[in-house]
Order: structure tokens, then C-alpha cells, then sequence
């Protein structure tokens, strides 16, 4: 049987909401990863921590994500602040 066109156009909206919803999460498996190999150079390098502190200080205006942050940049401080003890 033949479907009429208002069929059609929900399936077809239904297939994009299905892709749409697909590439979020695919950007944001990228967004973990690029983070997570940022985080761990950061940690390891004091020039990149310092860099990573100032630009989250400086682009993450939230309340609610300045104190998740709260962690991560006592951390990338600690890592900083070998540079200075040598």
C-alpha cells in the first residue's frame, strides 16, 4: 500500500531527529577525548597547565562550571607550579 506524502515526511523527520541525535553524541565523544588528552599533557607539562588554567578561568563564566572546575585547576595550579621549583 502506498503511503501517503504526510507519511513519508514523518519518517523522513523521524530518520534526521534519529541522525541529528547521533551526531551530538558523536561530537561530544570527540569533546571527551580531545579533553581527556589535554587534561593528561596538562597534568604532565607545566607550560600547558598554566595555558589550560588561564583559558578555563578565563571562558568558564558559569557558577555551575567554574565549581566543577574547582579540582581540575588546583590540580593544573599544583602542575604549574613544578615549573617554578626547579
Amino acid at each position: 500500500m502506498a503511503r501517503t506524502i504526510d507519511q513519508q515526511i514523518a519518517t523522513t523527520q523521524a530518520k534526521l531527529a534519529r541522525l541529528k541525535t547521533r551526531q551530538k553524541a558523536s561530537e561530544t565523544r570527540r569533546k571527551i577525548i580531545v579533553g581527556a588528552i589535554v587534561t593528561n599533557a596538562a597534568l604532565k607539562d607545566p607550560k600547558i597547565a598554566r595555558w589550560m588554567a588561564a583559558t578555563l578561568r578565563k571562558n568558564a563564566t558559569r557558577d555551575v562550571d567554574q565549581k566543577e572546575l574547582v579540582g581540575l585547576l588546583d590540580e593544573l595550579d599544583q602542575a604549574a607550579a613544578k615549573a617554578d621549583q626547579t
